[in-house]
């Protein structure tokens, strides 16, 4: 197998075994397509990969790159080393002797309720693409979702009599049952009777969200909408569908809501991945206890 075949061979186990999401491929199929570069420019190929070799590689990597990066990459080649060693192309696991790149504890950027709030009301609501880009807001503030969840829904995952949305087979390889509040209830019905209609016209899609051509909207789409009407707002910081899932996620933790359960809507297999919202909680606390206690 050359470099290509084997990165495919390795993407397409991935996917058998462990059912990633097209998504995680492509980032790990990035990656590697990193990593085969610096290979090139060395005349080297994956097969090649020893220890030394992978040593170099990181460090290089390590000064161009923020550790965060650097650290997702290794992580990225510590999952081929499984698979190359398993597949007997390699003999030794050339990652062994690495660790990851030291990194500050960066806190997600997040925005206030009143900035979110303006970002909601953005969207024209006399048109129907502004009634179908509030409904998708406000359900994306409501329920936290990955943008990549939010284009996937369709129409059988929204239940208006319940309140709910059922993410099918979100990152952490689970199903999920999410509310979406009042709100983002009345703005889904009426996108779902006055202008979904009218998006789909004469063809079959069950596809959640439309685009005017009644396919469905992809990311990189709702990504430009939200640039757009961030514009129309205070909002100072690059904003991106990202940063409403950490608003989500701060504001419950603002209102009293356990970490626990934040992890629950967020649909994170680990605590730890929501543990770096604590210092919300931890903030939350200090406020309650200085506003409560007779010796604050």
């Amino acid at each position: 197998m050359n470099n290509e075949e084997m990165i495919a061979s390795f993407l397409d186990t991935l996917w058998l075994e462990d059912g990633l999401s097209k998504n995680t491929l492509s980032a790990y199929r990035q990656d590697l397509k990193n990593l085969v570069d610096y290979l090139q420019r060395h005349h080297l190929n994956l097969r090649d990969i020893d220890a030394d070799v992978a040593q170099s590689w990181f460090i290089d990597m390590g000064a161009e790159t923020k550790a965060s990066t650097a650290n997702r990459r290794l992580v990225t080649l510590k999952r081929f080393a499984v698979w190359a060693l398993r597949m007997g192309f390699w003999l030794e696991d050339p990652t062994l002797s690495l660790s990851a790149a030291k990194q500050g504890m960066r806190f997600p950027k997040t925005v206030s309720e009143t900035q979110v709030e303006e970002l909601l009301n953005a969207p024209d609501l006399r048109t129907p693409a502004g009634i179908r880009d509030r409904a998708m807001l406000e359900t994306l503030y409501a329920t936290g979702l990955r943008v990549s969840e939010l284009v996937s829904l369709k129409t059988l995952h929204l239940n208006l009599d319940e309140g709910v949305v059922r993410v099918i087979m979100g990152k952490g390889g689970k199903d999920r049952i999410v509310p979406i509040g009042e709100v983002a209830e009345q703005y889904l019905r009426e996108y779902m009777q006055s202008v979904r209609p009218v998006l789909l016209g004469h063809k079959v899609n069950d596809d959640l969200f439309l685009s005017r051509f009644g396919e469905a909207m992809t990311r990189q789409a709702f990504w430009q909408l939200i640039k757009k009407y961030a514009t129309m707002t205070s909002i100072k910081i690059p904003l991106s569908p990202h940063v409403l899932r950490h608003a989500f996620a701060t504001h419950l933790l603002n209102h009293g809501a356990d970490l626990r359960v934040v992890q629950m809507l967020l649909g994170h297999a680990d605590i730890s991945t929501t543990q770096i919202y604590t210092h919300v909680a931890r903030e939350r606390l200090k406020q309650l206890h200085q506003k409560h206690h007779p010796r604050a």
